[in-house]
């Protein structure tokens, strides 16, 4: 039924359906930016009374029903087209002996079987759509409803069939805060050379701080990154402490003095951010992608147009006030901020062109 403020009312909650990319469990044990997205959506979703109904790879890890595509997740073919296909064949089998209100899909390949239900999908694109993936989702059209990361991510391809804008978030209380930080900066995430690890070091060791790096080293191309460019750069001062699981994210992320997130790509997100933040460390950045919709200039980090401003950055990090970077992230990058907006998004959907409008995009960059 139809409220006096236009939105649908569900009394019981809707029935989602929540499809994960079949590379990590969720959540994930290590890396996994997207898992542990949809680990806080299922969560927040499940706390406000809906029913929701997880398919994805692995075993189930959190409140919602679980249905399982194949038994361990095949981390190891990641970029294989084939798990990804057989993944999405056997979730739409799964979703088609489901009543649902609305399908929220999360993988690549599943949206090619969005035209085949009765209900709506909802297609969150954790995806740079300047190329190739803006034209497979230009392709799909209006058989899925998309929702961007970032209102950067959306200005890069403003044609696509949005839905709305919903900024990833985390479970602001479950990181760990710490005013008193350490001597030296960390870079985490994945050692792809976009993500620029190796000015991450350039910019630690021209500030004279010492800097450590946790990351995803799996893929070939990583290695071949890696050994590229970042193993001629550790030493002493530089070092690579392998890939951090949940617990050892949370432990470095509110040591370290700043963290370093110098990429060289339209980032349409960034979970470390937030996650950083959430900790009270403040974020040394380019101001690539949705980096400026994150970091607040001067207050929680500092956003920067070129790596040779990064080690001054870093120095002046440590002037940067912890508390003003938790509350931030409460404020706007928490998981019930994202559950909310998430709902509205179904709404709309569900509701069709005749439901509320979206608020309109902004399309100029937010100001710090």
């Amino acid at each position: 039924m139809i409220s006096e403020t236009g939105f649908s009312e569900w009394p019981d909650g809707l029935r989602i359906v929540m499809i994960a990319p079949p590379w990590y469990d969720v959540p994930p044990h290590g890396y996994g930016g997207i898992e542990s997205m949809i680990a806080e959506l299922v969560a927040g979703l499940s706390r406000r009374g809906h029913d929701v109904t997880l398919i994805g790879a692995g075993r189930p890890g959190t409140s919602a029903r679980f249905l399982a595509t194949c038994d361990t997740p095949p981390s190891e073919r990641i970029g294989e087209a084939m798990p990804e296909v057989l993944h999405a064949a056997r979730a739409q089998a799964l979703v088609a002996g489901l009543d649902a209100d609305i399908v929220h899909d999360h993988s690549l390949a599943g949206p090619l079987t969005a035209d085949t239900r009765p209900v709506p999908t909802v297609v969150t694109c954790h995806y740079d759509v300047e190329g190739e993936f803006g034209e497979y989702y230009r392709a799909l059209g209006e058989t899925v409803s998309m929702v961007g990361i970032s209102d950067a991510q959306r200005r890069s391809a403003p044609d696509l069939n949005w839905a709305g804008t919903v900024h990833n978030a985390v479970e602001t209380s479950s990181f760990p805060f710490r005013e008193d930080k350490e001597d030296w900066v960390l870079w985490l995430g994945r050692f792809n050379g976009d993500k620029g690890a190796h000015l991450a070091i350039d910019a630690a060791r021209a500030a004279g701080r010492r800097i450590l790096l946790a990351g995803k080293l799996t893929e070939q191309v990583e290695h071949h990154y890696f050994d590229e460019q970042v193993r001629p750069r550790l030493g002493a001062d530089a070092e690579y402490i392998g890939e951090a699981d949940a617990v050892g994210k949370r432990e470095l992320l509110a040591a370290a003095r700043c963290l370093l997130f110098p990429v060289l790509w339209e980032e349409p997100f960034g979970m470390v951010m937030i996650e950083a933040m959430a900790c009270g460390t403040p974020v040394v950045a380019l101001g690539r992608g949705a980096v400026p919709e994150v970091v607040v200039d001067g207050v929680t980090g500092f956003v920067r147009g070129d790596a040779g401003e990064l080690p001054e950055a870093v120095e002046a990090a440590g002037g940067l006030d912890p508390h003003a970077c938790r509350a931030h992230v409460a404020g706007r990058f928490d998981v019930e901020v994202m559950t909310e907006e998430y709902e509205k998004v179904y709404r709309r959907v569900i509701a069709g062109p005749a439901g509320p409008a979206e608020e309109p995009m902004s399309l100029a960059l937010p100001a710090n």
